[in-house]
């Protein structure tokens, strides 16, 4: 069943990804602008052709008209009547014209072997193609003879049928090379955008090193200033964090001090009947503080950009084993045997189970069974870690806050029940420091917590 999951899953990276290019390509600003650029140039050539059509047909009404009916009238006089073809002929050698003959007598085509393109619609004389008709009450292209013969002039469209199309070929070319020229440029002024998102999710990530490009002051324009502004904040936000841990640093640093004074002056304490209470009762405060403070310490190492790891090799299984057998409470144990060895730091991942694991019998409450540690090989050479209660759980909307400082889902709870809200904040900065990731979900019953490490 494992493998026809596997290949399902394959087939639905696919499927995911396609449906993912689409949705950002049908969101892009590029697309849009480029789009309404296209747009832009359909509207202006459709406005601009019919505009030059209207101004040349009304030139042709008012100024062309009466010179080709002129034309024709002499073109007709030059055949004579009766109609003669061979004058024809030679009209139409020497002219782009078609001409046709029809009457009692004369009966001729200048193209009897073309089929009739330019029909005249009816007796109104009218040529319903080539662009040369005329209206019903001037006959501008047909005219009769004396002795009833009809003589019908039309374009021949052989001679010039090919330039228009080049002409509208050659206009569709440059309207897309000005264009894709007006796509290059959109994405060279959109470039900063690019360079935005990417310090944006580096800042959201904690990176603060690397700061978002800004171009030259002189070319500085609205994407510019929001770039310089990002930084900005981003350079204040890291300032005010640095303050943060500098502050906890000293703090934890300072207390340490007073916190084993006052442990030991309360261990030489008397041990009579009457202070073994407050005695046990004020230890036991004294140690949360000493393992809060060690937190803390902890915490802020690992969060720094410079947390130094002493990696060496490290047989996880047998570490779990160690770990497991050391806790007051039994848990279950699900250890794979082909378990790969990874260079990790011992000390840190000792730390992040027994944290899972105190986190786990802290939350089983009353759940007949017992937290179960699995430990399991990953496709990729890596280790996945899942620690597993069978308690309540916790509400959906809180599972993302879980892993943060300090965070605690029952406030009512005391600190001695429920910690203080750094186990699992530190589990997730061992993880991140390893290169690896945590993540946690209810498993109904319970909630598991899982860790995946990298083989490299």
């Amino acid at each position: 069943m494992s493998w026809l999951r596997h290949s399902r899953d394959a087939l639905a990276h696919p499927r995911r990804a396609l449906a993912q290019s689409r949705h950002a390509l049908a969101h892009s600003l590029r697309v849009r602008l480029v789009a309404l650029f296209v747009l832009l140039a359909l509207a202006m050539a459709a406005t601009f052709a019919v505009g030059m059509q209207a101004a040349l047909s009304i030139g042709w009404r008012d100024a062309a008209r009466p010179l080709v009916m002129d034309y024709v009238d002499k073109l007709a006089a030059e055949i004579g009547s009766p109609p003669s073809t061979e004058r024809a002929q030679v009209l139409v050698d020497r002219l782009p014209l078609r001409i046709r003959i029809s009457g009692p007598v004369v009966n001729w085509r200048s193209s009897p072997n073309q089929p009739e393109r330019g029909q005249p619609s009816g007796d109104s004389g009218r040529w319903n193609r080539d662009g040369v008709g005329d209206g019903p009450e001037e006959h501008l292209l047909e005219r009769r003879s004396a002795d009833g013969h009809r003589i019908q002039f039309g374009l021949s469209v052989a001679a010039w049928r090919d330039r228009p199309r080049f002409i509208g070929w050659t206009t569709l070319a440059l309207l897309l090379l000005f264009t894709a020229l007006a796509y290059k440029r959109v994405r060279r002024l959109l470039r900063p955008l690019d360079d935005i998102r990417a310090g944006a999710l580096r800042f959201g990530a904690g990176d603060f090193a690397q700061a978002i490009a800004v171009p030259h002051p002189k070319r500085l324009d609205e994407l510019g200033e929001l770039a310089a502004t990002i930084n900005t904040m981003a350079s204040d936000i890291q300032q005010m964090l640095d303050a943060k841990r500098s502050l906890l640093l000293a703090i934890s640093h300072e207390l340490r001090s007073p916190l084993t004074r006052a442990r030991l002056n309360t261990e030489l304490l008397p041990e009579t009947a009457e202070l073994q209470a407050s005695r046990d009762a004020l230890l036991r405060d004294l140690a949360l503080m000493r393992d809060l403070v060690t937190d803390l310490l902890e915490s802020e190492r690992l969060s720094s950009r410079h947390a130094a790891l002493h990696c060496e090799p490290v047989d996880l299984k047998a570490l779990a084993e160690e770990v497991a057998l050391g806790l007051d409470h039994p848990v279950q144990l699900d250890l794979a045997a082909d378990l790969p060895t990874l260079q990790l730091d011992v000390t840190r991942m000792r730390l992040l189970l027994r944290n899972l694991l105190d986190n786990a019998l802290r939350h089983s409450g009353e759940a007949s069974l017992a937290p179960l540690l699995r430990v399991l090989a990953q496709e990729a050479g890596g280790v996945e870690i899942s620690v597993r209660d069978f308690g309540a759980g916790v509400s959906p909307e809180q599972l993302s806050q879980l892993a943060q400082p300090f965070y605690r889902p029952d406030s009512a709870r005391t600190r001695e029940g429920g910690g203080v809200g750094l186990g699992l904040y530190l589990c997730k900065l061992v993880a991140e420091a390893h290169g690896g990731s945590l993540a946690i979900g209810n498993a109904n019953p319970g909630l598991v917590v899982t860790v995946r490490l990298p083989a490299g």
